[in-house]
């Protein structure tokens, strides 16, 4: 049973092994996803079959859960997984515990949630799945800076184990998630262009794909500029514009919530922080003036576009971006949080060579901290270099 706001894991073999044996046919008519794995990476992870095993990939999509599942099935192993609070909700919520996922109540020290990874990460031959980015980036084939928690837990639970006797293996191995569109995709892209510049009463005045999203973009970044009180200067460009609007929209909610700034954290985990506290107002049954639907609703927008800039697209115009890029302003005009697909993705999972944690062990004894950094570092840069 759950305990306060924490959702164990009640890993049921049979069943996730039933779910396991049909999951393909779920993922691709129910999400239009194919699974791609090269025989060369499930030959490196069979040979750690009998290990301790932290899975670190990269988040771009909020179907990456499903994709690490789908791959599950394809090694033939039991995963757990760490999973955001909020999406423990409806039918599959209710299931997901049975699969091996259990809750993070992100934005706040969730010492249940702790406890329990450290536990996973101990027992024989665990397999556990962490997205160290800590929420979605929405770009395909970029990641933003990986957090180091889960790696710091490695240490911890190894720690744990190394009291009981000898170091054991625990391995982490840097996971790159890519999502690629086969085709041509382009009588997608033109619906979903028209129904954005239908939706945003905007007039086509281009036949070119990329300068009708360009303006788009531009309406949808003054209607937000409006709707805060923000009034851009003549000689800023849009990435300034963008970074001021974000800037704009984290001091609102902090300031509605009477929470101090803590400029010294990223973006993202002061959007976490307003996020649990705006959950805690609201089931606390008090009244207040407090606004909390558009308090949620800017926090929503706040992640949308955590990691977007100008040139994402025009630095490398794959099909890719431009339909990732289409998602995300999808999101903001529709108040939709998983745009439909534009056709069937071929989605390939890269593993990088797993790193025996045991090895930097011996010599990071008193310098767990710059160990803990470097690993990061490494995870980050390999994950990218294959999504490169």
């Amino acid at each position: 049973m759950a305990t306060g706001k924490f959702l164990p894991p009640q890993l049921n073999p049979l069943f996730t092994r039933l779910i396991q044996s049909i999951f393909y046919l779920v993922m691709y008519f129910g999400y239009q996803i194919k699974l791609k794995a090269s025989d060369r990476d499930l030959a490196l992870l069979k040979d750690i079959d009998d290990k301790r095993v932290i899975y670190l990939p990269n988040h771009s999509n909020l179907d990456d859960g499903l994709v690490m599942f789908l791959f599950s099935a394809r090694l033939g192993q039991l995963f757990y997984y760490i999973v955001a609070y909020e999406a423990f909700r409806g039918l599959i919520g209710k299931l997901m515990p049975k699969v091996g996922c259990y809750s993070i109540r992100r934005g706040m020290g969730d010492r249940a949630s702790i406890v329990q990874t450290l536990k996973i990460i101990q027992q024989p031959q665990s397999k556990l799945v962490i997205f160290p980015e800590g929420g979605c980036s929405y770009q395909n084939d970029t990641v933003i800076p990986f957090r180091s928690g889960g790696i710091e837990l490695a240490f911890k639970a190894l720690e744990k184990l190394a009291k009981q006797g000898t170091v054991p293996d625990l391995y982490l191995v840097p996971t790159s998630i890519k999502y690629w569109y086969h085709g041509d995709r382009d009588l997608q892209i033109e619906q979903s262009l028209e129904e954005l510049e239908t939706a945003l009463n905007l007039e086509r005045k281009q036949n070119d794909f990329y300068l009708r999203l360009r303006n788009i973009s531009a309406k949808i970044l003054n209607n937000l500029e409006a709707e805060y009180k923000i009034t851009p200067k003549p000689d800023e460009d849009w990435n300034q514009r963008i970074k001021i609007l974000k800037q704009q929209l984290l001091q609102y909610c902090e300031q509605q919530l009477n929470i101090t700034p803590a400029t010294q954290l990223p973006n993202r985990e002061r959007v976490y922080k307003i996020q649990a506290l705006l959950e805690d107002l609201q089931q606390s049954g008090l009244e207040s003036n407090i606004d909390y639907q558009h308090l949620e609703l800017t926090t929503v927008r706040l992640l949308n576009f955590d990691a977007i800039y100008d040139g994402y697209v025009a630095d490398k115009p794959t099909k890719e971006r431009f339909i990732a890029t289409i998602d995300r302003l999808e999101r903001e005009v529709f108040n939709i949080p998983r745009p439909k697909p534009k056709g069937i993705r071929e989605v390939e999972v890269k593993i990088a060579p797993p790193i025996n944690l045991k090895d930097y062990w011996q010599n990071n004894q008193n310098e767990r901290a710059i160990a803990v950094k470097e690993l990061t570092r490494i995870v980050q840069q390999q994950v990218q270099a294959n999504l490169n």
